[in-house]
């Protein structure tokens, strides 16, 4: 198993370890922080299940899944939840997704969590397009993904089903390319 750890300005990427469940369930547990995730918000039990499954994927050969740690680089402390996930539709391509904790936001952790995620996909895993989908109405994704140089895309109809409810998705990517031009340019 490749041990995944990738640093930023003021965050970094690291596997998820077996007490990270209270740090997680601080983000999965979290009305606030869900309320735009595709799920209801998780128990503390649900939210064991999902770190021991997502350590467990980390020793899968081939390697599908990077269920990450967000931490700060002071103090090492866990305030998001990023993932890939090999598409199975596209070769050399991979879904994301990320989740903070409420109190962090308004920090730029967001950006920076997406480069991180972004720049372990196109450059550690050699990947060609990444994507991710959010909620038509979460706006402060939207500036996120667009700060980090995604491209939205445009809309999945009818994509989740929440609350009882059918809602849309709008898919946000970046191809290797982009990245490349990207970095260049900070």
């Amino acid at each position: 198993m490749q041990t995944i750890h990738r640093s930023g300005p003021r965050l970094a990427l690291r596997e998820l370890q077996p007490d990270d469940v209270d740090g997680v369930f601080a983000i999965y547990g979290s009305p606030e922080a869900t309320l735009h995730l595709s799920f209801e918000p998780r128990s503390r039990e649900q939210v064991g299940a999902i770190v021991a499954r997502s350590i467990a994927s980390a020793s899968a050969d081939p390697r599908t899944e990077w269920a990450l740690a967000v931490v700060e680089q002071e103090g090492g402390g866990l305030v998001g939840f990023g993932r890939l996930a090999a598409d199975p539709h596209q070769q050399r391509g991979a879904t994301f997704g990320f989740a903070l904790r409420p109190d962090v936001w308004g920090r730029g952790y967001g950006v920076e969590t997406v480069r991180l995620l972004l720049g372990y996909g196109f450059e550690e895993l050699g990947l060609h397009r990444v994507w991710g989908a959010r909620s038509p109405v979460n706006e402060a994704s939207a500036a996120t993904m667009a700060a980090a140089g995604m491209v939205e895309e445009g809309r999945i109809r009818e994509h989740v089903h929440k609350g009882g409810r059918w809602r849309d998705s709008v898919v946000h990517a970046m191809l290797d390319r982009e990245w490349e031009q990207a970095a260049q340019g900070r």
